[in-house]
């Protein structure tokens, strides 16, 4: 009787180690736990585009689309691709990058949200994107990460020592715990915004012809 409890106890363990361990991945793919905006199911307003955002496509949009990322998710990677195609497409549309790195999953990918802020410090908007389309290319670790920021065109030894100070630590930290509040529970989890006043989101990783029949509801 002894060993057949312990054998269920030990069994209730695994049990359970494994639906923890599947929660854990899947925050991965799960969409943000709001859907369509309506007055009956509000999200909380998200902070407006301000100067210390990093803007992709026409800066002056009536449409702007707030995208929650992490630079290892290979979610969020199809999602970047898609969102290029969107903006190729669409020329009364922006697109916001900001970091919602998940440690738990992808290790390096809030040092990577760092170094992004760092090639922006040094290059501008220009910087931001080329360095974070770089990453998206391939899994680099982070000890690559300076020669990628050479690679662009910037100063290798002020780019080490911005991304060793930790001086863009906290602007990570203070988007994820934007996306928080606002219900982001997964990546990539996109806001869109007419006017500044969020109508919209786009869960997950969606494809191309999705997007633009929410952008076409809102011309």
């Amino acid at each position: 009787m002894q060993n057949n409890n312990q054998s269920q106890i030990t069994s209730a363990l695994l049990i359970a180690a494994v639906i923890i361990a599947g929660a854990i991945l899947l925050k991965d793919t799960q969409p943000p736990t709001t859907n369509k905006i309506t007055e009956n199911n509000p999200v909380t307003t998200i902070n407006g585009v301000s100067k210390d955002d990093h803007i992709r496509g026409n800066v002056n949009a009536k449409i702007v689309i707030v995208e929650y990322s992490d630079l290892d998710c290979p979610f969020c990677k199809n999602f970047h691709n898609t969102m290029k195609q969107v903006l190729a497409t669409n020329n009364d549309v922006a697109w916001v990058y900001r970091h919602y790195p998940i440690p738990t999953l992808h290790p390096d990918a809030f040092k990577k949200a760092e170094a992004t802020e760092c090639a922006w410090e040094q290059g501008g908007n220009d910087a931001f994107w080329n360095f974070t389309d770089k990453l998206f290319e391939a899994n680099y670790s982070v000890s690559e990460l300076s020669n990628i920021a050479q690679s662009i065109g910037l100063n290798k030894s002020v780019f080490d020592l911005c991304l060793s100070s930790g001086k863009y630590t906290a602007k990570v930290q203070a988007d994820i715990n934007e996306g928080n509040n606002i219900g982001v529970n997964g990546t990539p989890s996109s806001f869109i915004l007419v006017d500044g006043k969020t109508v919209d989101t786009i869960p997950g990783a969606q494809p191309i012809n999705k997007i633009n029949e929410k952008l076409k509801t809102l011309r």
